[in-house]
């Protein structure tokens, strides 16, 4: 939110109030409390009448303090909250001196100068990484009464900075201004449906607003020198996360705001959708799972949109039997067939089910402020929305999904979430703005809680289009309605790889776009980038996605790359687990990854999968690409091809192929299935060394092989020396495989024995 009118004038309308020195501090050896008059106190009389802010530093987390900026305390806060993780335990410094006061946690500092002037500055390490000074901090009245608190920090020359949720514009925020607020807006505007209130920057901190209201962002947008976060109110709170890489910011922020859950190894296969407003029975899903069976295309979850439910009556979570006759029977099926089920819900309910009068007697339905339910016309006729603060209403509400996961029924598509109003009254008390946002992490809080009480840890997941703020830990999310063009695939992996520098590890789309019907170059392309993301689906509107439906080549497309993803499942696997643990997504910006090379900081149309592929879409029918490679040689996966980084590259490849390629020195781990996702990682896997001839990589690799929720099945140590490789087992494996790749050429092989303790393999020296 604009409170200036450029550089000299405030915005008609607003008076605002900046501290004008730091009067006074106050701390109690772990905290600090600075007293900022909005007027310079030269004799006791300017003690009156005037207004103070009140900034309170603390450490919350080893490299973070929390900054809680205040007016008036003594409002009542009605929630939500978001559930921080904070350890008070962190140790911290406080240093006071007559000049300044200084808190320092885990590297970072915060440096308070006393008396004229507002000065607050942030390091880490010793080194500077940003400052509030000169009217950054600020309390706003305008003219209908409403209040704001702002915050400004100065951006450094070639700071650049990222996240901010889900967002399909540019990657880089420098310019951008940007609203905290969920909204069914689709991928092609400003507007998101997963609104986080976190960046990250290139030059080694983040900053979280605490606070699931309506946050709004000037990046560089309003003053250009700097980034403005303001809320509505009268107190803002944010924490600076200090890295001082972005894997270290995103695990010291995910370790308070929440880390991703593990999803099942089955949810990394291929979806198939029956489409949102298509003509479907069991006759046309048996039609579908038999022409890809035909067509040897592994499919592992099929989910049924909307219309397995009567029309009209959304959400009574019962099956339309005019067109299912036999839902019990339909599942056994295809659960017969080793095909997963997911099914479509959303948390509105339609005044013609029966659940509606049930719900509103019982107080489920949010609630007019005069006591009636709230209701509307859009999307189903004269719906209400469940009141997900009401404990009755969420257990109600998982009463109604627990029979179908009786049923057999695996996962849930928890679509909307966003359409929530704020003239309503909760069952807690909640603020409704401040539950705009937040509605969406209860929604698929209560879903995802019931898979893992009925389904056992580790077999959970969801597919959530809306979250904010800690919905990380619910995965998956998907990208939302995208058009079925090239340009539309391009936004969708821009709001991905912005979502996962949020801490999000996993992430979907719609491959071959949501609206309209894609073109057979589109539907290819977009095939190969969506076998290589973290998860994988083939959704559309008003057609089908089968892949004969859109030419013969989309069928070998389709086979080659579910294939390829089903033996990168050890990798993957291993990556989605690193996720869990740190909170790096396994599709990363590729600033994650390489934070010292200037030019991956604006590399938007290609990413890292895991820290050693990095992958490429194309978005051109002819196949033509360019993609930067950073410093070191890569190896091209399809060919071998060695290739020296550091640069932009231009190609162009067939629909059967794209850039991807592998780091110098990366030790990938292969299955030996082609035809499936879940089986024995550690039986026959092959441990390819990735080394261009002449390499100089040296040093110790651990690479490790897990089932079923995360559980390590084998484990091996990959020293590469300078005249050979050696790979030891350390644990597991029923029989194994050492790769060497350095070219094109076949790649050297030594097949070792389940038993075998260890392979060699000689490099080769130029």
């Amino acid at each position: 939110m604009k409170f200036t009118d450029g550089y000299w004038k405030v915005r008609e309308g607003y008076r605002p109030h900046h501290p004008r020195e730091i009067y006074e501090t106050e701390t109690d050896g772990r905290s600090v409390t600075l007293y900022g008059p909005t007027m310079r106190v030269r004799d006791r009389g300017d003690t009156l009448n005037q207004t103070m802010l009140t900034v309170r530093l603390r450490p919350v987390a080893e490299g973070v303090v929390a900054v809680r900026v205040s007016h008036f305390t003594g409002g009542v806060s009605r929630g939500p909250t978001f559930a921080i993780a904070e350890d008070d335990g962190v140790p911290a410094t406080v240093r006071d001196t007559e000049d300044a006061v200084t808190l320092s946690s885990g590297g970072l500092s915060v440096v308070a100068k006393k008396g004229p002037g507002w000065d607050l500055s942030f390091a880490g390490d010793g080194v500077p990484l940003t400052r509030s000074t000169d009217k950054s901090v600020g309390y706003v009245v305008a003219e209908d009464g409403s209040s704001y608190v702002h915050e400004q920090f100065v951006l450094g020359v070639g700071t650049r900075v990222y996240g901010l949720g889900e967002r399909f514009g540019p990657l880089v925020k420098n310019g951008q201004a940007i609203d905290i607020w969920n909204e069914d807006g689709g991928t092609s505007s400003e507007q998101a449906y997963k609104n986080v209130p976190f960046f990250l920057t290139n030059r080694g901190y983040g900053v979280f607003v605490n606070d699931p209201g309506p946050v709004s962002f000037e990046v560089a947008s309003e003053k250009v020198s700097r980034v403005q976060f303001s809320v509505p109110g009268e107190e803002l709170e944010y924490f600076v996360v200090y890295g001082p890489s972005p894997k270290t910011i995103l695990e010291r922020y995910t370790a308070l705001t929440g880390r991703p859950a593990l999803p099942p190894r089955w949810s990394f296969g291929l979806w198939l959708t029956t489409s949102f407003t298509t003509s479907y029975d069991e006759d046309t899903v048996s039609t579908f799972l038999d022409g890809m069976a035909e067509r040897e295309i592994p499919v592992d979850v099929f989910h049924f949109d909307t219309f397995w439910m009567h029309d009209f009556s959304w959400c009574d979570f019962r099956w339309d039997t005019s067109v299912f006759p036999d839902p019990e029977g339909l599942v056994r099926r295809l659960k017969d067939r080793g095909i997963r089920v997911s099914l479509w819900i959303n948390p509105y309910i339609a005044q013609r089910s029966a659940l509606f009068s049930e719900a509103a007697e019982h107080g489920y339905l949010l609630r007019r402020p005069n006591g009636e339910v709230w209701q509307i016309d859009q999307w189903q006729p004269g719906m209400g929305i469940v009141d997900f603060t009401n404990p009755a209403a969420r257990e109600w509400f998982r009463t109604q999904l627990r029979p179908l996961l009786r049923m057999g029924v695996d996962s849930f598509k928890t679509d909307f979430g966003e359409r929530i109003p704020v003239d309503v009254v909760y069952h807690d008390g909640s603020d409704p703005v401040r539950m705009h946002n937040y509605f969406a992490h209860l929604y698929n809080q209560t879903v995802f809680e019931l898979l893992r009480e009925e389904r056992g840890e580790g077999e959970a997941v969801v597919f959530a289009r809306s979250a904010t703020a800690g919905g990380q830990q619910f995965p998956v999310h998907w990208g939302g309605d995208c058009e079925s063009t090239f340009e539309s695939m391009a936004e969708s992996l821009r709001g991905g790889l912005s979502l996962g520098l949020c801490g999000f590890g996993f992430w979907s789309h719609d491959i071959g776009g949501f609206e309209g019907t894609p073109a057979p170059s589109v539907y290819k392309r977009w095939v190969a980038f969506g076998l290589l993301s973290s998860h994988s689906r083939l959704h559309g509107s008003t057609s089908y996605r089968v892949p004969w439906l859109i030419d013969d080549e989309s069928v070998d497309v389709l086979r080659r790359f579910v294939r390829l993803k089903a033996l990168l499942m050890p990798y993957l696997f291993a990556a989605a687990i690193d996720a869990t643990r740190s909170g790096v997504p396994v599709m990363r910006a590729l600033m994650v990854e390489f934070p010292e090379d200037p030019a991956a900081e604006t590399a938007e149309e290609q990413y890292m999968l895991g820290d050693a592929l990095l992958v490429a879409p194309v978005f051109s029918e002819a196949g033509d690409v360019t993609f930067y490679l950073p410093e070191g040689r890569w190896l091209s996966y399809f060919s071998g091809e060695v290739v020296a980084g550091g640069r932009w590259v231009s190609e162009r490849h067939d629909v059967m192929s794209l850039p991807l390629y592998v780091r110098d020195g990366a030790v990938v781990a292969h299955g030996h299935r082609e035809d499936r996702v879940v089986y024995d990682y550690d039986d026959e896997v092959e441990l390819r060394v990735y080394l261009p001839v002449g390499s100089e990589q040296r040093g110790t690799r651990r690479v490790e092989v897990h089932g079923d929720n995360g559980v390590v099945s084998a484990s091996f140590e990959v020293e590469i020396g300078t005249e050979s490789v050696v790979a030891r087992r350390t644990a597991g494996s029923r029989g194994w495989r050492l790769s060497l790749v350095e070219g094109p050429d076949t790649p050297q092989t030594r097949s070792v024995g389940a038993d075998a303790e260890s392979a060699r393999i000689g490099r080769t020296v130029r």
